[in-house]
């Protein structure tokens, strides 16, 4: 679950901490943090066309083929992390100016943010091809202590940085991105020597000479792309929302800032069970196993169900409780301004944890084009009654987040609709 959720771990770290440093400050690390993550979203999709393609060779009994299939997909992603790091460094001002106009100090925050977090993308996109690749062979348990290991150094850092502890300069929202940074260089490098000495990884052949398959690389491309489309799509309407709850003020994008901040923590269960569910249902279908597929489908969500209700229910009915100690502030009236956000908050997780392993399931029969057109019509809908919401009504916040359930309720119906027709059978990775 941790290890699904590296880039939320680090997000949770920089928002916690940046809430005791001042609300522009934790109002900015809602809106950038949202950007950097739907970056480091579409890495991750890209390389989940390998994730499912390596499953199947598992289940297959293939695996002298996994190595080259690792191989591709992480060629791809150093390029494409290239690309991303120029976006950022070139294109942020601009794009960030375009949704954060009525808030000047929001937006230089954000850009002292993204000036040192840029660099942290080559070591998120070669990071997650190694993330795939464990996943994929449905051994993740490394993965959960190399996260451990990011969550600790950049908590460490991101404390030192941001209020010039341990002899560090005081650098703000700037140090908070520059200790993500170095921690996720840290985490990778940890990362590889593992890999290395890993003796399991030898039947894989991942230590064999690389060589550029660009026929591989367009069947990895054609599973990935909708992927990618629906982390660009999904992760990005972040953004929109909370570029629309901006025109209500800063105190809405705090506390908007607060309950998703909440929402990542609360998701951690969801993560791990989706990623988990793509992996066997493509290992299921590798077999030859298709009556399983709905059937483990349906089980792992009861599954995500129980554990994220578990965690959820008492810490969004009691907040004041649960969340006091890590928020540790005199003034805690943004957390009672969000207490009706986090009713709203408890009926989306119910939906969101069997529509997203459902949603990856679909995924892992390799029905990613149907998954893309599927997400995207939900988008639209979504963010259109966002924005009247915003502009033509003056309902409170807990309505703005209650398209957030609209969102769950289409998807988890299309999502089973589509694996109960059996129409992926046809489809081949």
């Amino acid at each position: 679950m941790l290890g699904s959720a590296a880039q939320n771990v680090i997000a949770l770290s920089d928002a916690f901490l940046l809430f005791h440093r001042g609300e522009v400050e934790f109002a900015a690390i809602g809106f950038v943090g949202v950007f950097y993550i739907t970056i480091a979203a579409i890495g991750y999709s890209f390389s989940r066309g390998g994730q499912i393609m390596i499953a199947r060779r598992m289940g297959e009994g293939r695996q002298d083929k996994v190595g080259h299939t690792f191989h591709t997909m992480l060629l791809f992603e150093v390029l494409m992390s290239i690309v991303m790091f120029l976006f950022m460094r070139y294109g942020s001002a601009w794009f960030f100016k375009w949704f954060l106009d009525h808030s000047p100090a929001v937006y230089e925050q954000c850009l002292a943010y993204i000036n040192y977090r840029s660099y942290g993308i080559f070591f998120s996109y070669a990071g997650v091809a190694l993330v795939s690749l464990y996943t994929g062979i449905a051994r993740p348990m490394f993965i959960l202590v190399d996260t451990i290991i990011l969550a600790i150094v950049n908590l460490v850092l991101n404390y030192g940085l941001i209020f010039g502890k341990f002899g560090l300069p005081e650098m703000g929202i700037s140090g908070s991105g520059l200790a993500s940074t170095i921690a996720e260089g840290i985490a990778f490098v940890i990362f590889v020597l593992y890999v290395i000495l890993d003796k399991k990884n030898r039947p894989l052949k991942i230590f064999s000479l690389p060589a550029a398959d660009w026929v591989l690389t367009r069947q990895q491309l054609r599973l990935s792309l909708p992927v990618v489309a629906q982390a660009a799509v999904g992760q990005g309407s972040w953004v929109f929302f909370f570029g629309m709850v901006e025109n209500l003020g800063e105190r809405p994008l705090a506390i908007s800032n607060l309950v998703r901040t909440v929402y990542l923590l609360l998701s951690i269960p969801l993560w791990g069970f989706s990623a988990g569910a793509n992996t066997m249902i493509s290992n299921l279908i590798g077999q030859n196993r298709y009556r399983d597929v709905l059937p483990a489908t349906l089980k792992t969500g009861q599954l995500c169900f129980a554990v994220t209700m578990l965690l959820s229910i008492p810490v969004l009915v009691q907040p004041g409780v649960f969340l006091y100690p890590l928020l540790g502030k005199s003034d805690m009236s943004i957390l009672v301004e969000a207490q009706p956000v986090f009713y709203v908050l408890i009926g989306l997780l119910m939906l969101s944890t069997f529509g997203s392993v459902s949603f990856n399931a679909l995924a892992g029969t390799g029905a990613t084009w149907f998954g893309l057109k599927m997400q995207t019509g939900c988008i639209a809908l979504y963010l259109g009654y966002v924005f009247c919401v915003t502009n033509y009504t003056h309902l409170s916040l807990a309505w703005v987040w209650t398209a957030e359930i609209l969102y769950w309720c289409l998807m988890l119906g299309l999502a089973i609709w589509y694996l109960r027709s059996y129409r992926w059978r046809r489809l081949t990775v």
